[in-house]
């Protein structure tokens, strides 16, 4: 039987593009894992579809897992399959432009395929202790390499 994980994660910039962190809290049972990651010059879309990724990455067998996230970008690029026809139109959006963060979709979706990954989104800078950890992981993470 597959573990069940629960995964919160979250991105940060400093400026956009500028210094990024990354945090993810990923909780088994009683068990709580956090880690968190800094990046000199990215987006805050790269710092929170990362964290997804160094989240799932840490897994070290085949999971169900419950992702919760504050960015609407990635979990809307699941939830509403955007992802699927980007893959369909050979990385191109609608407006047939190339898909922003090619190399980062493209582990994500590597990934999940590992995983039973539910995506969830929840309100950022919000009532969630959870979400606010990661957040506040991701912004220790610039200003610790600032």
């Amino acid at each position: 039987m597959e573990k069940k994980i629960i995964i919160y994660t979250d991105g940060a910039c400093s400026g956009n593009p500028g210094k990024g962190g990354w945090g993810t809290l990923l909780m088994y049972g009683p068990s709580t894992k956090e880690i968190s990651g800094y990046d000199p010059a990215t987006t805050n879309n790269r710092m929170e579809l990362m964290a997804a990724i160094r989240g799932l990455e840490a897994l070290k067998e085949p999971c169900r897992v419950e992702l919760y996230s504050d960015s609407a970008y990635l979990v809307n690029a699941i939830n509403e399959r955007w992802i699927d026809r980007w893959v369909k139109n050979g990385w191109k959006t609608a407006a047939k432009k190339p898909v922003e963060n090619i190399d980062l979709w493209q582990e994500i979706l590597k990934l999940i395929r590992l995983h039973h990954v539910t995506f969830h989104k929840v309100k950022g800078h919000s009532d969630n202790p959870y979400n606010n950890r990661c957040d506040e992981l991701a912004r220790t993470a610039i200003k610790d390499n600032a």
